[in-house]
């Protein structure tokens, strides 16, 4: 399948401009969220890009990238808009004595000047072109939310009492991501497109690394591929990601090494281990020799 030319730079090309390795079906999926105009839901363990596929399409379409990040007991206001109550009264106070009606003070507190955009409200009221909103991890966010996130997005318009209706001019390209701390209800992912991203390779990782770090020594990049992935099949509460593996690789180029050993490893297991129950468990296997043979 090729990309329709709309003048920009390609999805696949901003991609490898950011050192970001990645696979046809995420750029397919991609392309389906711009042609369908259908909202992504992209699923996948923590640390694995999901968060930078949606900056890839912002960036590739050269429009506005909007983030709202979800978290236990987010709200409508919070996702969508609030008063600015402190202005308000502040301008109560100042037109105390002007002599206008009650209904004229309430008129005028309860408009634009005074209304603070949350990112859905942001992204509605985008004017030049359709924005990307990602709605980042919302398992994170209740059930409750998940419903009335459903309503937002099934007509893309909102109706706030003192201002009316707001309707999207131009509707944007949403993207979801989860970390499947909790499921989520059938019916967000029948209105969305689906795509799992999971832990790279050995090759992919590899790839990334040198990617994002072009200055590595070819060994040692593939050293901490192997490594990360002999990591991931231990029993872990907190299973590093592509991150990890950037910031460990980053560190130890700071550190002019070239391959791993013993000490490297112990020196730097804070750049990818972020549990103790996990830094006993990879130190053990580090001191027994079992990681990479050392």
């Amino acid at each position: 399948m090729r990309f329709i030319n709309t003048g920009m730079t390609s999805i696949e090309e901003v991609f490898r401009q950011n050192g970001y390795i990645t696979d046809r079906p995420i750029v397919t999926a991609l392309h389906l969220v711009r042609t369908l105009q259908k909202p992504l839901l992209i699923e996948g363990p923590a640390g694995v890009g999901k968060t930078e596929i949606a900056k890839v399409l912002a960036q590739s379409l050269n429009t506005r990238f909007i983030r709202l990040q979800c978290y236990e007991g987010l709200d409508a206001a919070n996702a969508l808009y609030e008063w600015n109550y402190a202005k308000q009264i502040l301008h109560i106070q100042m037109t105390e004595n002007s002599g206008s009606s009650l209904s004229e003070k309430e008129a005028s507190i309860f408009s634009e000047p005074f209304l603070l955009s949350r990112p859905l409200l942001q992204a509605l009221r985008e004017e030049d072109a359709s924005p990307v909103l990602l709605i980042d991890e919302v398992d994170r966010a209740d059930e409750e939310f998940e419903a009335f996130l459903l309503e937002a997005l099934a007509e893309y318009q909102i109706t706030i009492p003192e201002l009316g209706t707001i309707k999207a001019k131009h509707r944007p390209y949403v993207i979801l991501t989860s970390n499947r701390t909790r499921e989520l209800s059938d019916a967000l992912r029948r209105r969305c497109l689906y795509q799992w991203v999971d832990y790279p390779d050995f090759e992919k990782e590899t790839a990334i690394l040198q990617a994002r770090l072009p200055g590595i020594d070819k060994q040692l990049a593939d050293q901490i591929a192997r490594l990360m992935k002999e990591v991931r099949s231990m029993p872990l509460s907190k299973v590093p990601g592509v991150a990890e593996s950037i910031d460990w690789a980053e560190a130890l180029i700071h550190m002019h090494q070239k391959e791993l050993n013993k000490e490297a490893i112990y020196e730097t297991l804070g750049c990818f281990i972020k549990d103790k129950e996990d830094w006993e468990t990879v130190s053990r296997e580090i001191e027994e020799g079992t990681l990479l043979n050392l």
